[in-house]
């Protein structure tokens, strides 16, 4: 061989090696099944930038690629990760009744006024008490969470006490939220958020149970005519964002503590927030289509706190029956929120 080809072999053949022996970079890229339109906030101001900062965490070693369509219905959202239909996901609990239990902690009423403050308090303690319970077996819980505090919403008439709800027709999202319109008398129609301007528009539902945000996330605002305002909200739903269990333990030690990094306690508090800011974009909404919005009085959330205490009672003592310390969990809950929001 003639040595001008040697000279260029020997070199080459020695960067090849070096190239051959350096590690290769791993890349995962996750299915993100959501079953809301990309444009809700749920996707605009949470998940779609929790993406985002898990390939900034991982230097782009773990991405989120949306897939165009859920690859199941809101209530199969939990299985299907599970069953790896998507890498990851997030869901209602109150989607599936009578599924989970200890996560109805967060849904008791009057809890607080700010996302932030109860969802950040809630993942303190979900990771204290709850994560070690059994509910989520399957999948990695990356963050637990709520929405804004929930409110009243109808078409018919103005709500200033319990007997202006009697005979009304309203949608609800699942858990909690069903016990207390049990305990306030009132008809209850259990669909997923998805399905609100449907039932509404038709007549199917007179009004809903919904966070300041929905209203307008879903468009109703032209159907709505009332809104009645609970300080301290009178339910709150509880999310969970999760990782396929299987595909989670497939990261490296290094990608699962960089995904963690923007999860837990952070996320939950960003996803808080990002409630609050869809909440302030919601109320802005409603008042530029003529919503009726009332404040409820004093007397009106004194007469709803003392109907619906039973079903927080009903929570302690089941809980109780299972082993679990619900009313310290309850109480626990309640002292962090406080504490948050004393804080601002």
């Amino acid at each position: 061989m003639p040595i001008r080809f040697l000279k260029f072999l020997i070199p080459a053949a020695a960067a090849l090696a070096v190239f051959a022996a350096a590690p290769l970079r791993a890349q995962t890229a996750l299915t993100f099944s959501t079953f809301v339109p990309l444009a809700h906030p749920i996707n605009k101001t949470i998940f779609l930038p929790w993406c985002e900062e898990v390939a900034a965490a991982t230097a782009k070693r773990v991405t989120c690629r949306v897939l165009p369509k859920a690859v199941a219905a809101p209530p199969g959202t939990f299985d299907a990760v599970r069953d790896g239909l998507a890498d990851v996901s997030y869901t209602v609990h109150g989607y599936t009744p009578g599924r989970f239990f200890l996560t109805k902690v967060v849904e008791m009423p009057f809890l607080g006024d700010k996302a932030e403050h109860v969802s950040l308090a809630y993942q303190r303690i979900h990771e204290k008490y709850l994560e070690n319970a059994g509910e989520h077996k399957g999948v990695k819980v990356l963050a637990v969470f709520s929405h804004g505090p929930g409110h009243i919403y109808n078409s018919k008439r103005p709500i200033k006490s319990i007997a202006d709800l009697q005979g009304l027709k309203v949608r609800v999202g699942g858990g909690v939220v069903n016990d207390v319109a049990g305990a306030l008398g009132i008809a209850s129609i259990l669909r997923p958020s998805t399905e609100s301007y449907e039932i509404l528009s038709s007549g199917v539902a007179d009004g809903l149970f919904f966070p300041i945000e929905s209203v307008a996330s879903f468009k109703l605002e032209k159907i709505i005519r009332y809104a009645t305002h609970l300080p301290g909200g009178f339910y709150n739903t509880s999310f969970l964002l999760m990782m396929n269990e299987a595909v989670w333990n497939k990261l490296s030690k290094a990608d699962q503590d960089a995904i963690w990094s923007v999860s837990g306690e952070r996320g939950a508090r960003k996803f808080g927030k990002g409630w609050d800011a869809s909440d302030a974009v919601g109320l802005a909404t409603l008042k530029a289509a003529n919503v009726d919005i009332i404040t409820a009085s004093p007397q009106f959330v004194a007469e709803m706190k003392k109907k619906i205490q039973p079903v927080e009672d009903e929570w302690i003592k089941e809980a109780k029956s299972r082993g679990w310390d619900g009313a310290r969990f309850l109480g626990e809950l309640r002292a962090e929120v406080k504490k948050l929001a004393a804080a601002k």
